[in-house]
């Protein structure tokens, strides 16, 4: 729908008549949803890791997706496959076990956590992250 654009909507006449009529509404005035998207510290934290792998010649692409509950940053080994892992940024679990995460292609949350730092962290430890079949 563009900006402007009106909807119908049913609305009572009135309460005795029982009948109804259409109304215009307008959306122009409606508010965006928000986006979830990683806050500038929150990218420079993630792409130091990123550049460090690959330079380790273990990461070659990533790819950012900003959503209405969550933002993610994929991690791939080679273009056009399953992102190898993904960090994640969930603010209505930073209450709860925290707002990032890091999981798996398989869907394993390897580690989460409040502090996104700590929770890449997950990634210095070498053993953990072997990709088998490679």
């Amino acid at each position: 729908m563009a900006d402007g654009e009106e909807i119908s909507r049913v609305v009572p006449l009135h309460p005795r008549s029982g009948g109804t009529a259409t109304q215009p509404v307008s959306t122009a005035n409606k508010p965006a949803p928000p986006i979830v998207a990683f806050h500038r510290t929150e990218l420079s934290q993630i792409l130091r890791v990123y550049g460090r792998m690959v330079a380790a010649g273990e990461w070659r692409d990533y790819a950012l997706d900003h959503g209405r509950e969550q933002a993610v940053f994929s991690i791939y080994r080679r273009m056009g496959e399953v992102p190898m892992f993904r960090v994640t940024k969930t603010p209505k679990l930073a209450r709860r076990q925290g707002a990032y995460a890091v999981v798996s292609a398989q869907g394993l949350i390897l580690k989460r956590g409040h502090d996104l730092e700590t929770v890449l962290r997950v990634f210095d430890k070498k053993r953990h992250l072997s990709v088998v079949g490679d």
